[in-house]
């Protein structure tokens, strides 16, 4: 099989994180540990800050988990999560996923 000799260029590398949507910005963990005890996200997910033991979600305990994907998945859901826009006001969803991103040792501005 034919090998290159040369590499010609370079392989760009993103440091950046994604961009957080202007209404998840500046949530209130305190206010989003609520949201997660007593919301739909204990019955689903183990975070041990929160004393949940969810079995259908991952573990989120320690997962270190950056704003934008916390307030992405929690809105817009993903895999077997569901979407909750809409049900959970942007408010909510600010203050829920500030808290997951603080409990898990996470980047709040990524």
């Amino acid at each position: 099989k034919p090998l290159p000799s040369t590499v010609i260029g370079t392989v760009a590398v993103t440091t950046t994180a994604t961009a957080v949507p202007a209404e998840y910005k500046g949530g209130d963990p305190t206010a989003g540990k609520q949201v997660f005890k007593t919301g739909p996200c204990a019955s689903c997910h183990t975070l041990a800050d929160a004393g949940t033991h969810g079995t259908v979600g991952p573990n989120l305990t320690g997962l270190k988990l950056p704003l934008s994907l916390v307030a992405k998945q929690v809105a817009n859901g993903g895999a077997v999560m569901p979407p909750f826009k809409g049900t959970l006001s942007a408010k909510q969803i600010a203050d829920v996923s500030a808290y997951v991103v603080q409990a898990t040792g996470g980047n709040p501005n990524g």
